[in-house]
């Protein structure tokens, strides 16, 4: 015999409302009821400081924000490029305290107090840095789009061999190091140019270094 009938429940109907009850008092969300999205806390924004081309700078910046969205986005320093944004083309080559980095692999707030030179930083189009100038003379570039991060680089590799820093190539660690062909295509290998060229980046590097290509 049905007691539920005075009620004016069916048998399936108090079965249905006793488990959604069980449910709501064990503080389960019932089947079929999506839960509400959990918050995701939003990064706060840091005060970050440090010197580009040889001018102070100041910003509040995203903790994930690279050094390379820092100087386009924020400091206009269209300059240098975003290419494959993963660190494989060098287009966003950037020269900080001297080194030469892959800006897009580099958060801006890893660089606070540093030293940041940019192509706009190297020179002017009244006054071109040297490699600048042998890039032009020679062709280093067509598009122009790795231009910038080609020719930071090749600035630092200059350095580099100047300050007898050994790269896979160099065969004699004893010795004066000097500013080969083969020396200076090893350590620009980083740096991609799609139309391909090279041969004249090679030209350009050698003129300011003052050695034969």
């Amino acid at each position: 015999m049905d007691d539920t009938r005075g009620l004016g429940l069916s048998r399936r109907g108090m079965l249905a409302a006793s488990a959604a009850t069980a449910t709501v008092a064990a503080g389960t969300t019932p089947a079929g009821v999506l839960a509400a999205p959990a918050r995701v806390p939003v990064p706060g924004k840091v005060p970050v400081r440090f010197s580009v081309n040889g001018k102070s700078a100041e910003l509040s910046l995203d903790t994930r924000t690279t050094l390379l969205d820092a100087l386009r986005e924020h400091l206009a320093l269209t300059g240098t490029k975003k290419g494959c944004d993963h660190g494989q083309c060098g287009a966003c080559t950037v020269i900080v305290n001297g080194t030469r980095i892959n800006s897009c692999l580099s958060l801006a707030v890893q660089h606070m107090g540093d030293e940041v030179t940019t192509i706009e930083g190297l020179g002017t189009p009244e006054d071109l840095h040297p490699m600048q100038a042998a890039f032009v003379k020679h062709d280093g570039y067509q598009c122009g789009y790795c231009t910038p991060g080609q020719i930071c680089s090749a600035v630092s590799v200059l350095k580099e061999i100047e300050e007898g820093i050994p790269s896979h190539v160099t065969d004699d660690l004893e010795g004066e190091m000097r500013p080969t062909n083969m020396e200076m295509r090893e350590r620009m290998s980083g740096n991609i140019c799609r139309c391909g060229a090279y041969s004249n980046i090679a030209e350009a590097m050698a003129e300011v270094a003052g050695a034969e290509a």
